[in-house]
């Protein structure tokens, strides 16, 4: 009777032997398992966004002017200072490129700080979840980091002041939002938007298919979604 047992018993294990739920995953795995998971996105966002072209050569995030003054910009290329505009336009993006390194190690850092019940309310979360917790505990550190390296870069161009006139002559008649009458406030805003879409584009990568990240722990930690 026991040898029967023990032969049921070990023809049931497979059964249970797969991958673990989420909700069997140990704290260390999850917690390890999403940081890793930030790391991985967080170092692609940065490189690829952090270098020449990184904004300026993308159609997905490159930094137009604000809306509200691209009738300033038709006025400007109308009487042949379309050149003058596009320099504007591309010093807004190279200040945006040479900020974004300085968001890695605060990312890196809140992943860190997170609690068990917090990485595991993530993982279970939308496609983008870790994205937004992140956007919600970094974007103002982050800004104040951005916001000193965006200003010496858009000190180097010269129709810098002149935007900042017109944006807040127009802020000043309604016709500009006050959030877009200073270059600097503009551009970082920008910056930050453009990081967490492609970080969240990352996320969405590795929620989708976990079998191709190079980490074990995130192959495991989010293989486990959805079981």
């Amino acid at each position: 009777m026991v040898r029967t047992l023990g032969l049921v018993a070990a023809l049931a294990l497979p059964a249970i032997a797969p991958a673990a739920s989420l909700a069997e995953l140990s704290n260390r795995d999850a917690i390890n398992g999403l940081k890793d998971a930030i790391v991985k996105s967080s170092r692609v966002a940065v490189e690829r966004l952090g270098v020449k072209d990184g904004f300026f050569g993308s159609d997905l995030v490159r930094i137009p002017l604000p809306p509200s003054l691209r009738s300033v910009e038709a006025v400007m290329r109308s009487i042949g200072m379309g050149p003058q505009a596009d320099e504007l336009v591309l010093r807004m993006n190279r200040a945006a490129e040479m900020a974004v390194p300085q968001a890695k190690t605060l990312l890196v850092d809140a992943a860190k700080n997170m609690s068990v019940h917090e990485a595991k309310s993530i993982l279970a979360g939308g496609d983008d979840a870790a994205t937004q917790y992140f956007k919600r505990t970094t974007a103002v550190p982050l800004a104040k980091r951005f916001r000193p390296i965006v200003k010496r870069a858009m000190a180097k161009a010269k129709l810098a002041e002149k935007y900042n006139e017109i944006a807040a002559s127009g802020a000043k008649l309604g016709l500009v939002k006050q959030e877009d009458a200073s270059l600097e406030d503009y551009v970082t805003r920008k910056a930050l938007d453009g990081l967490f879409l492609v970080i969240a584009e990352e996320e969405k990568k590795i929620r989708r298919d976990p079998a191709k990240a190079a980490s074990r722990i995130i192959r495991k930690v989010f293989g486990a979604i959805g079981r």
